[in-house]
């Protein structure tokens, strides 16, 4: 454990303490989430992030250990276990180099080799891969020929026989070729030089053909240059069968590397040996070593993609809020209509309706006087539009109506991805039994405008659409990744215990689905929770899951005016004793002007000698004393703000030079897709995001953000539309 640690600290560049009380806390079946938040003395303050990497990588380091360990058991119960494999094995890193080193010592299926050594051939084996007797080779072969000594019904079993000195010669060969690939430093060696000097290479399997992977009909590019979605986009091509991929090497490089260690001299075993050398190389060692390596960028690529759809997704989940408005939901549509859903401040919906202003009906001026009576009989403020098909031209007709209306109504152009799935699934049904599926779509459009978070979290996060190649990496680590996002995100709000739906309690720390469940039946029945404490009435929700639960949970006019904060209830007694001291009192914090004052006050403490005061950590004081200057606020509202619109933008509208406000709709390794109003999303390419060079275009923009941006290309048949963020 103490080695596990140590590599740990090293790789998160932090201090040995912070890793093994993370550890403990993790063991103790703390959740991140509450460690994050109310463990920060123990952890230094490992953020959120820093702790699901230090889980990850102790879940890998535990089983690398665990694996390490059945190795050397099975090795060590066949006899052959060394100080040289106790010493490769404890010094191995990862997965692959102790299966690497283990590769020797595996029972194999039946392979050329192991029929030799049924025959008896491994003596003659370490005779020619000795390469120090000088009696002729085939003379010492004609000891190893058994076809005379067989019984009789065996005499035509290939796999028994030895005819001939040449065949046994033959058959030690294949044992040396298979020794050969199974050696643990050749094989380290050979991909530490296919890592270093070898290429991708890709062609097309029929050149003639248009597809989507032209680009990469005649391609190469070096292995370690190649980035993660380019090999993403070959394994499609590849999977589609439009593609064929190779990797290319240095092979006489490779080949003299591993006859210089094994042939000593010139002997008569010299030309026998170079030719099993090259034997074991192209039929045994390439073909693997070419899997692993594949098989190793698509793992990398594939954590890379992840990484970037769970950050673009947590962005979006964190979108600010536009509250206390009146929003109009629409779900754009052609022969099945638009359907559209009024929904009031608090998410309760007031009318819907289904319009036809889009092809084939086209039936614009009754969809009009529809929309303009909704518009003034719900005092509508906003109205959503959802980005799918017919987006554009249901856009065109809402800018064109709103020319009309009574009052100043502005719109926007929302993401709709997911809300067919979640229209059509159980949650939906249960919260609007009596209304149709295809309404549904309209009020989640509607809802995820006015609480983004509330509403995503109702669908799975791979439906959110906010990445690259989602649908080719491991569904498995990419669900567990996005669970992961989506329960950081929710914790960093908290939730109004009072209103939240099962889904979004279900994503609290020590809250599972059950548990919330159980939340929403004993507030039906008994009304709103008047405290924290009161959660422990609730079937289930023990002593355990209080103390992780209770700081990410609000009460709104409850009893405590602490619990519209993320201050936990350990440290109410030490909250209450800052403010007395500071002359106020926990009720204080629904005044206003109390607690603007109360704000100027906290900004004179000294951290230090209050938290020595207090007896409580510095961290710990740092956030109650955050969280009393802003009782109830909800941290999203620090985000960018989504951009109302009130007209419309064509591609024919945009000229080079133009400059324009943008939404970042999706980020991806090379670029992002900017939103700024026409019909088709702007590219800005990493190399025109900053005149400074940058890695990854995560470090500049996030899913979400406001940016300005210049049109350097249009391209209106291609649909696309070059941008740039560079002195803008």
């Amino acid at each position: 454990m103490e080695k596990i640690i140590n590599i740990i600290a090293n790789e998160l560049e932090v201090k040995k303490f912070q890793v093994e009380n993370a550890v403990k806390l993790i063991d103790e079946g703390n959740t991140i989430p509450f460690i994050a938040r109310y463990r920060k003395e123990a952890t230094g303050g490992l953020s959120d992030e820093q702790l699901r990497v230090l889980d990850e990588r102790l879940k890998y380091l535990r089983n690398l250990e665990e694996r390490k360990q059945e190795i050397i058991k099975s090795i060590e119960s066949q006899g052959k276990l060394t100080d040289e494999i106790l010493k490769q094995t404890e010094l191995a890193t990862t997965l692959a180099e102790v299966e690497d080193i283990y590769r020797p010592y595996k029972q194999k299926k039946k392979t050329r080799a192991t029929v030799a050594k049924a025959k008896g051939l491994e003596p003659l084996a370490d005779i020619i891969f000795e390469q120090t007797e000088t009696k002729d080779i085939l003379e010492i072969a004609k000891n190893f020929v058994n076809i005379d000594t067989l019984p009789e019904e065996d005499k035509n079993n290939k796999e028994k026989v030895v005819a001939s000195p040449e065949d046994a010669i033959s058959g030690a060969l294949d044992i040396i070729a298979e020794n050969i690939s199974d050696n643990a430093e050749f094989r380290k060696k050979i991909k530490k030089t296919c890592y270093r000097e070898g290429t991708i290479s890709t062609k097309a399997v029929n050149p003639e053909e248009k597809s989507n992977y032209e680009m990469y009909y005649d391609f190469e590019e070096l292995v370690y240059k190649i980035p993660s979605h380019r090999i993403l986009a070959i394994n499609r091509g590849e999977k589609e069968e439009f593609l064929k991929v190779s990797i290319n090497k240095k092979e006489d490089k490779i080949l003299y590397n591993i006859e210089r260690a094994i042939i000593k001299g010139n002997t008569q075993f010299t030309e026998m040996l170079k030719t099993t050398i090259l034997d074991s190389f192209k039929r045994l060692i390439e073909p693997s070593i070419d899997r692993e390596i594949r098989s190793d960028l698509t793992e990398k690529a594939e954590e890379k993609a992840i990484k970037v759809f769970s950050q673009n997704a947590k962005q979006l989940l964190l979108g600010a809020p536009i509250k206390g408005k009146t929003v109009m939901g629409f779900d754009p549509a052609y022969r099945t209509g638009c359907k559209i859903a009024v929904i009031d401040e608090t998410g309760k919906v007031l009318d819907y309706t289904t319009i036809y202003p889009t092809a084939p009906q086209n039936d614009v001026e009754t969809s009009k006087k529809e929309l303009l009576k909704l518009i003034k009989k719900d005092k509508i403020d906003i109205i959503s539009i959802g980005n799918g098909t017919a987006s554009r031209e249901s856009e065109s007709f809402v800018a064109d109506m709103l020319k009309d209306a009574d009052h100043r109504v502005d719109y926007i152009i929302v993401s709709e991805a997911g809300a067919s799935v979640y229209s059509a699934s159980d949650l939906a049904t249960k919260e609007y039994p009596d209304i149709n599926v295809s309404i549904r779509g309209a009020i989640s459009i509607a809802r995820r405008l006015q609480d983004p978070l509330a509403e995503l979290v109702k669908i799975d996060p791979k439906a959110i659409g906010v990445g690259q190649y989602q649908h080719d990496v491991n569904q498995k680590k990419l669900s567990e990744s996005l669970t992961s996002v989506v329960e950081d995100a929710v914790n960093k709000v908290g939730v109004d215990v009072n209103t939240a739906t099962p889904s979004l309690l279900s994503y609290i720390s020590g809250i599972n689905s059950s548990i919330a469940k159980n939340i929403v039946k004993y507030r039906d029945e008994n009304g709103k929770l008047k405290s924290r404490k009161e959660l422990l009435k609730v079937p289930k929700l023990g002593k355990v899951a209080f103390e992780q639960c209770a700081g990410f949970l609000r009460i709104f006019d409850g009893e405590n005016p602490l619990e519209v904060t993320a201050v936990h209830p350990e440290s109410y007694k030490v909250t209450e004793e800052l403010l007395k001291m500071l002359g106020f009192k926990p009720e204080d914090l629904r005044d206003k002007e109390k607690v603007q004052k109360l704000k100027e006050q906290l900004k004179q403490i000294n951290i230090t000698e209050m938290s020595q005061k207090l007896e409580i950590g510095e961290l710990t004081l740092k956030d109650i004393i955050e969280e009393l200057s802003k009782p109830g606020r909800d941290p999203r509202e620090d985000m960018p703000k989504p951009i109302l619109k009130q007209d419309i933008l064509k591609i024919e509208d945009l000229k080079e030079g133009m400059v324009l406000q943008g939404t970042v709709r999706n980020v991806i390794d090379f670029g992002a897709f900017i939103d700024i109003g026409v019909k088709y999303d702007g590219l800005v390419h990493i190399s025109e995001m900053s005149e400074k060079f940058i890695k990854n275009p995560s470090e500049i923009v996030s899913v979400g953000d406001i940016v300005k941006v210049k049109v350097i290309s249009i391209d209106v048949s291609r649909h696309k539309i070059a941008l740039s963020m560079k002195t803008v």
